[in-house]
């Protein structure tokens, strides 16, 4: 097998295992959220904090001088302090709070619906119409949300209130996300803006939500919940994903980190024992078959989401 193939094979399955820790993650907090009642407010607090710390220890490894670099320019340093509060930190807090009220599989789905709102923001920006392949991937999102929200019927919501307005809400954290650290990833590690972006979201909401007058008692299984929430879900996932990236590209790792919707509808279905209907694994299929439409690369294409994905969505969670 020649290195081509090589960077191509272990890029793959790279991607798809870092889309199987991200939604193996989602489950475990919609686990926490059932069975112990955790506030998704405290388990945020939580995970950015610690997530942030061991990235930046990983960091120093191979990136010690940015670690401290990025702090030389006040304009990256205010880019950095707004992508953790209202890049990761929002990203993060609307995605546990979805999946409260609601559940992992029905989230990490609607997170997708970034991918949608990059496109027409992007075709905004270059005033221009979506062209017919953005078009379809538009009627396929509102028709999946649809499906997902009302079971098909309009006159009845399947998905609760709180669970559609965090689920889009996390939709739009992630666009945020996806497209504001873009200037701060073309100059620093990614590791080393996301490290510091995470230690500050989390030093910022842990103080917002005086963290530290919560009352949380979990038995051991809880904290091994929350223990790979933060490693398989953070620390090995991003390593994961970026070595991906730098084997295939953004593009081709966006499609195969489709991974983890679909990991995460199994996980929560075999493990927590959540039912879907037919109706919910269409609304479902809909909506994934964005991240494909998206992906196709074409000329004259003002959505083409190829350098959006530089940065993909799935990084959030």
């Amino acid at each position: 097998m020649n290195d081509t193939n090589t960077h191509l094979l272990r890029g793959s399955l790279c991607t798809m295992l870092g889309g199987v820790c991200w939604g193996f993650s989602g489950t475990c907090g919609q686990y926490l959220f059932s069975r112990f009642g955790v506030s998704s407010l405290w388990l945020t607090c939580l995970r950015l904090l610690s997530g942030g710390i061991i990235m930046l220890l990983l960091a120093t490894i191979h990136h010690r001088r940015d670690l401290r670099n990025i702090w030389r320019s006040p304009s990256d340093a205010g880019m950095l302090i707004g992508y953790g509060i209202f890049g990761l930190m929002m990203c993060q807090y609307a995605y546990m709070t979805s999946i409260s009220y609601s559940n992992a599989g029905t989230t990490t789905v609607l997170q997708t619906l970034s991918l949608v709102i990059i496109m027409l923001l992007t075709c905004l920006r270059l005033r221009r119409r979506p062209n017919r392949l953005e078009t379809i991937a538009l009627l396929l999102a509102l028709l999946g949300t649809f499906l997902l929200a009302t079971g098909g019927d309009p006159a009845h919501m399947v998905l609760s209130p709180q669970g559609l307005f965090w689920g889009l809400a996390t939709a739009v954290a992630v666009t945020v996300y996806t497209l504001l650290p873009r200037r701060l990833l073309s100059r620093w590690d990614r590791e080393v803006v996301n490290g510091w972006g995470m230690l500050i979201g989390g030093a910022v909401l842990n103080l917002a939500a005086r963290s530290w007058t919560f009352q949380v008692s979990l038995p051991i299984q809880g904290w091994l919940a929350v223990g790979a929430i933060v490693l398989f879900g953070t620390v090995l996932s991003f390593t994961l994903f970026m070595q991906g990236i730098q084997d295939i590209g953004p593009v081709k790792s966006s499609i195969l980190a489709a991974t983890e919707p679909v990991s995460a509808t199994i996980f929560s279905a075999v493990w927590l024992g959540t039912a879907f209907s037919t109706v919910d694994l269409v609304g479902f299929a809909a909506i994934i078959a964005t991240i494909f439409l998206l992906s196709v690369p074409q000329k004259h294409t003002c959505g083409h989401t190829g350098d959006s994905n530089a940065t993909d969505p799935s990084e959030a969670q």
